[in-house]
């Protein structure tokens, strides 16, 4: 096998690992907080979850661009063990905590100290053919979304056989062991005098340099505006599913109606990758940006939970298109050399669009419902396929070094 495809297939593993160890507490934080933190009021406990959810994304989006600078000067590959190593020993730690506010500190020390999926997308950028880039970040992204599908499912069964504190006890081993893989098998073929040379500005300078393209810039705001628009309804699908539905059978229609979405993305990813890699990534990701807006228009007349899914599973087919295109696209632009601070970059954003999406949608579900959310989601990827569009129609130029 190809170099670059071993280091693909041990990637894509590391990343269904992290994102599944990310999201398996999801389904007993509350619980948990609950349980075995003594948090009993209602309105402590949400605030509190909602804290330690949105903690990890918070230092993350200030921590990631700091890993990227680096990860150019000393190579991407130590920046993924740093990840995936200091990660499993947050992850153990959380087992011991005895206080929300412990819990809340350990998870903002795992934003700090996480960066697997940026230096994880900046190696396969480096070690991928150009012509194959868009299937290799297709295929990572699937490990990443595979792992956000199951990480809740497999979370929540764990939680009814072992008990909570187990649960971290298993996700820090299991992150070490993928860490310990990546380390005897993934290779990278790096220059670090040279390196070196090429990556001694500070990070502001850094942004600078790679903003000067007008096509980094956009992507960015794609980022953001992707990861606005599909988690401001995330969090009521639930609530929507019961007004659509009633109670009967409430947790399987509701976690049918997020995994069919995973599903679809994890499938597309590889496949709208391949094909962008033939037809050039500027027209897929647009394409995708177009066809999801459309999709959420259904979503707004809906009237059974059927209708639902089904408008879920192909807006989950135009997600798979869109993140792995942009990483696609950003690998283009990006000097050579910066690669790891483009993603870190490009990581922040991510992060910044995962708080704002959940606050967004908060915010309008008192004034226009989650069907009002769903116009609101169609405008904005418009918007987005338009910025993108304006901005991105010319060819990429090689990479400038």
């Amino acid at each position: 096998m190809e170099r670059w495809k071993i280091n693909l297939a041990v990637l894509w593993f590391g990343q269904f690992l992290v994102m599944s160890g990310m999201t398996m507490i999801i389904p007993f934080l509350s619980l948990y907080l609950q349980t075995e933190l003594g948090v009993t009021d209602p309105r402590a406990v949400a605030w509190w979850a909602n804290a330690i959810f949105a903690g990890n994304f918070v230092t993350a989006f200030v921590a990631q661009p700091l890993w990227g600078g680096l990860a150019d000067r000393f190579g991407r590959k130590i920046m993924l063990l740093r990840s995936g190593f200091g990660m499993a020993i947050v992850m153990l730690l959380m087992g011991f905590a005895t206080s929300a506010w412990q819990l809340l500190l350990l998870r903002m020390l795992n934003g700090l100290v996480s960066g697997f999926a940026p230096a994880a997308t900046a190696l396969m950028s480096a070690s991928a053919p150009k012509e194959r880039m868009g299937f290799a970040m297709g295929t990572l992204q699937s490990g990443a979304v595979a792992g956000t599908i199951l990480g809740p499912f497999i979370g929540g069964i764990l939680a009814e056989w072992v008990g909570y504190r187990p649960i971290f006890y298993l996700t820090g081993s299991m992150l070490f062991a993928a860490s310990l893989l990546a380390w005897a098998t993934v290779k990278e073929a790096f220059e670090r005098k040279e390196a070196r040379g090429r990556a001694n500005a500070t990070l502001a300078e850094s942004f600078r340099r790679l903003v000067k393209k007008p096509q980094i810039p956009a992507l960015f705001a794609v980022t953001v505006g992707i990861q606005v628009s599909m988690l401001s309804s995330l969090l009521l699908i639930p609530l929507f599913v019961q007004e659509l539905h009633g109670t009967h059978m409430l947790a399987f229609y509701a976690g049918l109606v997020g995994s069919v979405t995973g599903f679809a993305n994890m499938t597309a990813s590889p496949i709208l990758g391949r094909f962008a890699d033939r037809i050039g990534y500027e027209k897929v990701l647009v394409v995708c940006l177009v066809g999801a807006a459309l999709c959420f228009i259904p979503q707004a007349l809906v009237h059974n939970v059927w209708q639902l899914v089904i408008s879920r599973f192909f807006l989950g087919l135009f997600m798979g298109g869109m993140l792995p295109s942009v990483n696609a696209l950003l690998r283009n632009y990006t000097p050579d050399g910066m690669e790891s601070r483009a993603f870190g970059f490009n990581s922040s954003f991510l992060s910044l669009g995962n708080v704002l999406g959940p606050a967004v949608g908060g915010a309008l579900a008192g004034v226009v419902g989650i069907r009002g959310i769903f116009v609101f989601a169609c405008g904005l990827l418009l918007l987005n396929a338009v910025w993108a569009f304006t901005t991105l129609r010319k060819k990429a130029a090689a990479p400038s070094g």
